[in-house]
């Protein structure tokens, strides 16, 4: 290879074009740590009803550390995203010196019990609120169903004037609804939305008139519904009675 002359310049160029790359990559290194690239501006965006500007300044002072080229975009994301009602987080540089963050907020839906929040994806989160919400009772795997749900419900019960105050889901997949009058209708496991549809169609000339002496509707019927009159008690019958006292309504 010493006798190749051809070869040993094609071995000079390729270390003299090395040499000049580590170099140009030296003099950038050196000159995007300069500190005459900082930060100038942080711009937030998004409608946001729960995150404050004390929370936004306490994540700036504390991981946007380095200049325009070298902060770390994705620590500071993930320092964003660890805020109770924040949802999803997007940040991007603005040459020549700013910062845009987007931030969307959970919309919240319903509570989980007493642990959590559901939102509006059927995503759980741990905000606070005293907001009056809805409570969601079932399975932690079924929240994205249980929103769905909900939300289908609640549309086809516009007409009522009903309100559902909790939904439950039963791990034999029966749903259960309690409404702001203290009503409680039985769904059972299938064609629910059919049953529910039912219900809504004649709930304003049936149940309405009756005001609030009806506890409980059972849904579960292929031409009908029954109810429970509220306080009613059968003669000669002990604590269950009340199970006894189902009426039939077209």
């Amino acid at each position: 290879m010493w006798d190749k002359p051809e070869i040993m310049l094609w071995l000079a160029d390729l270390l003299y074009a090395l040499a000049a790359i580590l170099l140009l990559y030296a003099v950038l290194f050196v000159v995007v740590h300069l500190p005459v690239f900082p930060v100038k501006e942080i711009k937030v965006v998004g409608e946001l009803k729960h995150v404050t500007r004390q929370q936004v300044q306490y994540i700036v002072n504390r991981e946007l550390a380095g200049n325009f080229f070298t902060v770390d975009l994705n620590r500071t994301r993930k320092a964003f995203e660890k805020l109770p009602w924040v949802r999803n987080v997007n940040i991007r540089r603005k040459w020549p010196d700013k910062l845009e963050v987007s931030l969307e907020e959970h919309v919240a839906m319903a509570r989980w019990g007493t642990m959590a929040l559901v939102n509006t994806h059927g995503e759980l989160f741990d905000g606070a609120t005293d907001q009056e919400l809805p409570v969601f009772v079932g399975p932690a795997e079924n929240t994205v169903e249980m929103a769905q749900y909900y939300s289908q419900f609640q549309q086809m019960l516009k007409p009522t004037g009903l309100a559902i105050n909790q939904l439950v889901l039963t791990p034999r997949r029966a749903w259960e609804l309690r409404f702001n009058n203290g009503l409680v209708a039985e769904l059972g496991r299938e064609k629910v939305s059919e049953r529910l549809q039912r219900f809504a169609g004649v709930y304003g000339r049936t149940l309405d008139r009756l005001g609030g002496t009806v506890s409980y509707v059972d849904l579960r019927y292929s031409n009908g519904f029954a109810v429970r009159m509220q306080g009613f008690r059968e003669k000669g019958s002990g604590a269950g009675a009340d199970r006894a006292a189902l009426k039939k309504a077209a």
